[in-house]
């Protein structure tokens, strides 16, 4: 099981350093938007594991939270810029 947690939280890591990199990079707002996103999710992911790796569910209130605010993160970019685009 610790090759597992090990391989597990390496893949995330690796996933959040590439995201970065794109937050960092990126050419326009909107795949900074996408980048946001994408690393939250890398973010509940590894919360998400490390609460199954434990047994504990302590965590699931904090991942609902998460969830929640990642969805309206992207639907108020998504709004944004289509009334952006719609001028």
């Amino acid at each position: 099981m610790t090759v597992v947690a090990v391989l597990v939280a390496a893949l995330l890591a690796v996933a959040g350093a590439l995201t970065l990199t794109r937050i960092i990079r990126g050419p326009s707002i909107l795949d900074r938007a996408v980048a946001t996103d994408v690393l939250l999710a890398v973010v509940v992911a590894a919360i998400a594991t490390e609460a199954a790796y434990t047994r504990d569910a302590t965590a699931l209130p904090v991942l609902v939270v998460l969830a929640v605010l990642g969805f309206v993160g992207s639907v108020s970019v998504a709004r944004f810029a289509a009334r952006r685009n719609s001028k």
